[in-house]
């Protein structure tokens, strides 16, 4: 089987954790910590995709909780909304520019809007990993 037939579907992570743009910042801050997760999607009631909230975006929280002793508030303060998605539907070759191209480290997956997966460079690598084999 070709690298290229290969598509972002067959290798996306579908068990995702998810926040919602009302969750406590430290919560989420928590649950990052304990899933040993660098960064979970922000979805709405109905499943879009809001925002990312990364351990980046937790950062802010340290410094408002230092700077002006404001410890959390909702997600939606502190999450990225601006958000580069990919199609479930790409080839992992194709990911693979984009992944270089950018400096994220994975990218939610939708259809539409709505968040059906996640995928990750160790996505791809596994991918590599596991066509080559055979």
């Amino acid at each position: 089987m070709a690298l290229r037939s290969i598509l972002v579907k067959d290798y996306m992570a579908k068990a995702l954790i998810t926040f919602t743009p009302d969750s406590d910042v430290l919560d989420a801050v928590h649950a990052l910590v304990s899933n040993r997760i660098a960064g979970a999607p922000v979805v709405d009631s109905a499943g879009n995709l809001v925002g990312m909230l990364s351990e980046l975006d937790c950062m802010k929280v340290a410094l408002d909780a230092g700077y002006h002793g404001h410890w959390g508030g909702p997600v939606s303060d502190f999450m990225t909304a601006d958000v580069q998605t990919v199609d479930a539907d790409m080839s992992i070759v194709d990911l693979a520019q984009v992944f270089i191209d950018s400096n994220f480290r994975r990218f939610p997956v939708v259809d539409g809007n709505r968040l059906i997966g996640q995928v990750s460079r160790r996505d791809v690598l596994r991918a590599l990993g596991e066509i080559s084999k055979g």
